[in-house]
């Protein structure tokens, strides 16, 4: 799925406005109906709502909305919120329409009006401004908002927050911004969504499908997607029926040190379970009796040290090689990993100690195979790329490393972004809290290795493997709930999380 930004998304109305063709008022109508269904299978006829709503199509969005409430039976207030005399045309007959339906439903609210009150039982829909917003609110607009983020109402916000901007951070900007506990947004994510500093805005958010015209949704080009199970599907390839194992590639591994052999059998167990054909684990001689034992699968290469990575075997026989999950921070491991660098001739995957070593030898990045791929989490990431000062910043220096380096970064965190040398950016759309545990970064380094030993060209493979890896959480968590979720258990239910991507494939 594609994120647009504010001034392509006015272009898709625009277009679909032509050559649907429909006209502004109905396709408000349309965006309202969307509303209105999605809240009438959530919201019983107990609840009464206050909506509020701004002189601009998102004020018109949320007169249909209260319009078609109050016709099937729900108790709803509407307040005008005056800003401004300028009033766009739909608004204007959307206003009309409903003083029809419920003229004594309607208020005018201005600067020094009290704020109407609201109880636990009530739901508030934010109408006020939506995407074009570009300066910070503030003045007694602030404070209405205020005081709808103080009242105990459940929230409902109309495509976007009000005073979030879309494209930008709002975080150093000094306005107000609502507290919504849920967001209707319309046809795409807004980028803004998938920013961690505005999770506390927006809530939980939906996409609600308003019928934008095909044709302009296909050719406009954008930088930023979101990756739905339909987007991921084609990606998974077919197991032939005379297949052998050599046909799933050969995989090496190159993780542990003592007292983190753990990590490396969690991910060599991932690999596994992604479909490798052959996997070796290059491991110290003390992890030798572990790794045997624990996963009787894997061929093992022993290093000549006892307690960490100091040399690589011969890289010719694999099609993909991972390294660094519970590798040590030893010298002899930090120039095993140079002349692993110099040495190798295909994409690899560098996770966890291989990272935190390329972070005290910034010179070798140059020298990475392109298209390898890096799985940081965000302090890994900023030990190696720098600082930022908002994750909309975070975002572009991720994709500008990307670029600069041909490398492929995936990111670490609640939607998983994962940045391409071409600059476009892939965010992921499952996961959840229970997979912030120990192991669980390992597992995915074990996971895109396997894939990319499979022949998956570099970005699929961290596409798919991202998510299927988040996949595999969310079906965890109905087991195991959030907070006893182990990096095991994505393993476990890997397997499911295939066969869900399959299925829809099908």
């Amino acid at each position: 799925m594609k994120i647009l930004p504010v001034e392509q998304i006015r272009q898709a109305d625009s277009f679909t406005i032509k050559n649907e063709p429909i006209a502004d008022i109905d396709l408000m109508e349309r965006a309202g109906g969307r509303l209105f269904k999605w809240i009438r299978k959530k919201v019983d006829k107990t609840h009464r709502f206050i909506v509020f709503s701004g002189p601009g199509n998102n004020g018109g969005d949320s007169l249909v909305l209260s319009r078609k409430l109050t016709e099937d039976g729900y108790k709803v207030t509407v307040f005008i919120v005056k800003f401004t005399d300028k009033l766009s045309g739909s608004f204007k007959i959307n206003l009309e329409r409903f003083k029809k339906t419920a003229p004594d439903a309607i208020f005018e609210l201005e600067k020094g009006d009290s704020f109407p009150g609201a109880g636990d039982e009530d739901i508030i829909v934010d109408g006020i401004f939506g995407s074009g917003l570009t300066r910070p609110v503030s003045g007694w607009l602030a404070e209405l908002i205020s005081q709808i983020n103080q009242s105990p109402a459940i929230k409902i916000a109309i495509d976007i927050p009000s005073g979030l901007f879309t494209d930008t951070t709002s975080k150093q900007s000094n306005g107000t911004i609502l507290r919504a506990d849920y967001t209707l947004t319309f046809q795409f994510p807004k980028y803004s969504f998938l920013m961690p500093e505005n999770d506390e805005f927006v809530g939980r958010w939906h996409v609600l499908d308003i019928g934008l015209h095909p044709d302009f949704i296909q050719q406009v080009q954008v930088r930023n997607f979101f990756m739905l199970k339909p987007d991921i599907a084609p990606i998974l390839k077919e197991r032939k029926k005379f297949s052998h194992k050599g046909t799933f590639g050969h995989a090496l591994l190159i993780a542990g040190s003592y007292g983190k052999m753990g990590a490396a059998i969690l991910s060599a167990h991932a690999c596994l379970r992604s479909g490798v054909g052959l996997l070796h684990t290059h491991i110290p001689k003390a992890g030798y009796p572990i790794i045997q034992t624990a996963l009787p699968e894997a061929m093992v290469s022993i290093d000549r040290y006892e307690h960490y990575f100091s040399e690589i075997p011969d890289l010719s026989l694999y099609n993909a090689i991972g390294v660094g999950p519970g590798l040590g921070m030893e010298k002899q491991s930090q120039m095993a990993l140079k002349l692993l660098i110099q040495e190798c001739n295909q994409p690899l995957v560098l996770d966890a100690d291989a990272l935190n070593i390329l972070s005290e030898n910034k010179t070798w990045l140059s020298f990475l195979p392109e298209d390898s791929i890096l799985t940081p989490h965000p302090k890994e990431f900023e030990r190696l790329a720098g600082k930022w000062q908002n994750d909309f910043e975070k975002i572009e220096i991720q994709r500008s490393f990307a670029q600069k380096y041909n490398l492929i970064v995936v990111l670490k965190g609640a939607n998983t972004s994962i940045c391409l040398p071409s600059g476009n950016c892939y965010f992921n759309s499952t996961g959840n809290p229970g997979m912030a545990t120990a192991g669980s970064g390992d597992v995915l380094t074990g996971i895109i290795t396997g894939l990319l030993a499979q022949h998956y060209v570099p970005h699929e493979a961290a596409i798919l493997g991202v998510y299927l890896h988040g996949l595999a959480g969310d079906l965890a968590m109905k087991k195991f709930g959030q907070e006893s979720m182990l990096a095991g258990d994505l393993i476990a239910f890997l397997g499911k999380a295939f066969n869900s991507v399959r299925k829809i494939y099908r």
